[in-house]
């Protein structure tokens, strides 16, 4: 499908935080274009009283209080907050599969965990298909139900369940080398632990 015929499908959110927003627009203003993509253009007012209501208990569940900052531009937020705010607009529409692309690999460690968090509350509460593409184990181990770990373009080991919970960060590095047959030497996802 071209993209235009497959986005109603799906939702996304990148590794960079601005990339999901548009920073010269207000807060209420990205979340009414969110919500109406797909949908015919019409010469009504921009946003509804309506609207602004159900927008603002939408950014009340995110606890970041930019519930009571609607009318701010996106860019003077944090790239936590913009991330946050990407999620809630993937997600606004009910995809069929939400693609979390590192979504949490640009922020620090205290806002990562914050939306990693936002993302496991949004996609339980939705009923959500994700994909979340992350080089963090921990994270990898911690989140989702089914782990799928890839090499040089190759799926190289696929676990869920029980055999998914009792992972651990070194077993699924000693793991790695055993199927692989060559050692792990990404200082980026060992530090990561």
């Amino acid at each position: 499908m071209p993209e235009h015929q497959r986005a109603p499908y799906l939702g996304r959110v990148f590794q960079d935080p601005m990339m999901g927003t548009a920073a010269n627009m207000e807060i209420q203003e990205n979340l009414a274009l969110a919500l109406r993509q797909g949908q015919k253009r019409t010469l009504r007012w921009g946003i509804t009283e309506k609207e602004r209501r159900e927008y603002k208990e939408l950014l009340a569940t995110l606890d970041l209080g930019l519930e009571n900052r609607m009318t701010t531009k996106v860019g003077l937020l944090s790239g936590g907050q913009r991330q946050a705010l990407t999620l809630l607009m993937a997600t606004l529409r009910q995809p069929k599969i939400l693609l979390l692309d590192e979504h949490t690999a640009a922020l620090d460690p205290k806002t990562a965990a914050k939306v990693l968090e936002l993302s496991d509350k949004i996609i339980s509460d939705n009923g959500l298909t994700a994909l979340m593409v992350t080089h963090n184990m921990k994270d990898a181990i911690k989140h989702g139900n089914r782990l799928i770990m890839m090499n040089n373009g190759q799926i190289i080991l696929d676990v869920k369940g029980e055999e998914k919970k009792n992972l651990t960060v070194n077993s699924l590095l000693q793991k790695f080398t055993e199927i692989s047959g060559s050692e792990f030497a990404n200082d980026r996802m060992l530090l990561s632990e």
